[in-house]
């Protein structure tokens, strides 16, 4: 029986790297993100492996649009074996006090709340299918961590995405669910191009950081879903060796 994964965030970055990874697993996969283009950008890039993939548009801050998006999935596939928390964002690099209410909200929304709506959809169907369970598979980030300068709202929302991985780890546990998170530090991605260029570190200076194939990224994810039930990854970090993290930097 082919296992299904649900991965928000799909349409670029880790999050697509990650579909593609799981469609070459033999998943059949469900591709969800705001933007419509993208998913099907990324399941063209599947090639034949794109007859295994859904795109979804979805917002994961909308509790109606997230409803949406699990009833789709199960209307294709029958049930749900893996959903990968990936969506996120954060906001510009300015002063704590600089940042609007607007931009806090919005990050706390899609980071937790998103990751908290799209769980309890996943629960609701991985409790009540035949095989029961499934896993859980949280992005949390080094800033689940430590944090870089000027990234409060992002920082404190990876943070909480380790308190929501251990609670829904213990939730799931009568329900044979899963859950685990992945820290990730510079991967290659869009989102970490400004690192190749020079970024802020906190004695103020900018320093180019060293990044990594985020493909290495969407292998962890392979492995960590590859597990069965009774094994789980509660917590991995996979990140550039030389980036200014551990110790001093």
């Amino acid at each position: 029986m082919m296992k299904i994964a649900l991965v928000t965030g799909a349409g670029t970055g880790i999050g697509k790297a990650s579909a593609l990874a799981l469609l070459r697993a033999g998943y059949g996969v469900v591709l969800a993100g705001r933007r419509a283009e993208l998913l099907d950008k990324a399941i063209a890039d599947a090639g034949d492996l794109g007859a295994h993939a859904l795109a979804v548009p979805a917002n994961v801050a909308d509790p109606a649009s997230v409803k949406a998006l699990f009833a789709a999935a199960f209307a294709r596939f029958g049930r749900l074996d893996l959903l990968f928390n990936n969506a996120g964002g954060g906001t510009p690099p300015v002063p704590l006090e600089d940042l609007t209410y607007e931009q806090w909200k919005n990050t706390v929304d899609v980071n937790l709340t998103g990751a908290f709506l799209c769980t309890q959809e996943a629960f609701r169907i991985m409790k009540a299918q035949d095989p029961r369970g499934g896993r859980i598979i949280n992005n949390g980030s080094i800033s689940a961590h430590a944090p870089r300068p000027f990234t409060a709202p992002y920082t404190a929302t990876k943070h909480a995405i380790t308190g929501l991985t251990k609670s829904t780890s213990l939730d799931g546990r009568a329900y044979d669910i899963a859950c685990g998170q992945i820290d990730i530090g510079n991967a290659a991605t869009e989102m970490t191009e400004r690192m190749a260029r020079g970024i802020l570190q906190p004695n103020g200076q900018m320093m180019v950081e060293p990044r990594m194939d985020v493909q290495l990224v969407a292998d962890a994810v392979v492995h960590m879903a590859s597990l069965p039930l009774e094994a789980n990854v509660q917590f991995m970090t996979i990140m550039a060796t030389k980036m200014p993290y551990v110790g001093r930097g």
